[in-house]
């Protein structure tokens, strides 16, 4: 009879025996029965969820079986635990030396052999050190090493937009907080060099979803004649541990490239959520490499512009609103009527229609978005087709028709207020979300 077997007729006789239940799931390990070390180290965890011997097998086991992804996150919680075992420092090495960040493997490699010289691993050590200089964040501790070819770049298309803050409806005094903050440093650029003032800087633009913020940030590029590079998650976002802390900062490479630049980021508080609230060091630490980039701890961001945009300000780090980064922060509140007269009359350009009273039916939108009154073209567009279909010929929209459409639609700007009033009344008291409660009417 094989140990293995041994192991599991004596684990039958006594199924509370932890060590010997670990002592079987090494075992089948080394025997590279990885499913079923997986099945032995889980059962481990299930009756002591802190035992760190079986968090790095099943963490080991995890990596055999190509779960990378669950293989981190254990390995993340073991090093947060101090003191971190020096046996955890290794197999992260080896892990970060599998993904090509070289100079943290080392960095996580000396500190196990200084703690247990047993483990050192000539082999490993080696490797590391031919491939040190490849690595980006060795570079930049060691700015004496130059190795051609190891610079990360980023294939983000940039444009040039040609709208302009005359082609965006409305929003005049958010227009002019922009100006202050952006283009009137870029258009009079040697009287603010004499006060000591850096052309650029961040604004993060908040508010309901549908209110014309990307449209905004893109006006913005054309406003100055300046480069636009519109950046979404899954630019920056990378199943493995360090590549999104790359992309990111070869995205800010890119833009610092080419200054002046808007650098504008969708969805941001999802790239820089509250760390409080954050269980995986990994999004910690990208949201420090965003503090960085933001901050030109490295690099010159001159003429860098760098704008925000989210629906849940609330959900964002506190550090991101410092000097320096978002130090601005505005709200882009659904259009007043005369936008969404002028909305109306850009959605309605080139469909047949009678006359229209945009004023009538602007009055009656009252807390639709931008997106919402594109809807409502949509929805009377298409009731108009299935008539056209049935005539045969086209049939003109009229304003009977757009106001049937805004009775099937409702706005969707009056759930996201019904979220942002709680923030605005009870976690507001920097006095942030006050504009919210303007545009409420609700005195605090």
């Amino acid at each position: 009879m094989d140990q293995i077997t041994l192991l599991q007729e004596a684990l039958r006789l006594s199924p509370d025996n932890l060590p010997l239940r670990k002592h079987l799931a090494a075992t089948l390990f080394e025997a590279d029965r990885y499913r079923e070390a997986e099945t032995e180290y889980r059962a481990v965890l299930q009756r002591d969820s802190d035992d760190r011997d079986a968090q790095l097998g099943l963490a080991k086991t995890f990596w055999h079986l190509g779960k990378a992804s669950e293989s981190s996150i254990l390995l993340e919680t073991l090093l947060e635990r101090p003191p971190v075992p020096a046996e955890v420092h290794l197999f992260y090495a080896r892990f970060l030396h599998h993904t090509q960040q070289y100079a943290d493997a080392y960095d996580h490699y000396q500190t196990a052999v200084r703690a247990d010289s047993s483990l050192a691993d000539p082999q490993l050590a080696n490797d590391l050190r031919l491939k040190l200089p490849a690595d980006p964040n060795f570079q930049a501790r060691n700015p004496a090493v130059e190795t051609p070819g190891s610079e990360e770049t980023s294939h983000i298309s940039t444009e040039r937009p040609k709208q302009t803050f005359a082609d965006v409806g409305g929003m005049d005094a958010v227009k002019e907080e922009i100006r202050l903050k952006i283009i009137y440093p870029l258009q009079h650029a040697e009287m603010y060099r004499a006060y000591g003032k850096k052309i650029g800087g961040g604004i993060l633009l908040y508010g309901p979803p549908g209110c014309g913020k990307t449209h905004l940030a893109r006006a913005t590029a054309g406003e100055v004649q300046a480069s636009f590079i519109s950046v979404s998650l899954d630019d920056i976002l990378d199943m493995y541990i360090g590549n999104s802390e790359k992309n990111l900062a070869a995205i800010f490479e890119q833009a610092r490239r080419q200054k002046p630049c808007v650098l504008f980021f969708d969805e941001v508080d999802a790239l820089g959520a509250n760390r409080t609230d954050l269980r995986k060091s990994g999004n910690r630490t990208l949201i420090n490499q965003f503090l960085a980039e933001l901050d030109g701890m490295d690099s010159d961001n001159d003429g860098l512009l760098i704008l925000g945009a989210t629906n849940a300000p609330w959900h964002l780090d506190n550090a991101f609103r410092r000097a320096g980064r978002f130090d601005r922060v505005i709200f882009v509140a659904p259009p007043d009527e005369a936008a969404r007269e002028a909305i109306l009359q850009l959605q309605l350009q080139g469909k047949p229609i009678e006359k229209i009273d945009y004023t009538s039916l602007a009055r009656r939108a009252t807390d639709y978005s931008g997106a919402d009154l594109k809807a409502i073209v949509d929805l009377a567009v298409e009731q108009k087709l299935q008539e056209a279909l049935r005539k045969g010929v086209p049939q003109p929209l009229t304003t009977s028709d757009l106001k049937a459409a805004l009775g099937k639609h409702k706005p969707t700007t009056r759930e996201w207020f019904a979220t942002a009033k709680n923030y605005a009344l009870y976690a507001n008291e920097s006095g942030l979300y006050d504009d919210i409660l303007h545009y409420l009417k609700i005195k605090k």
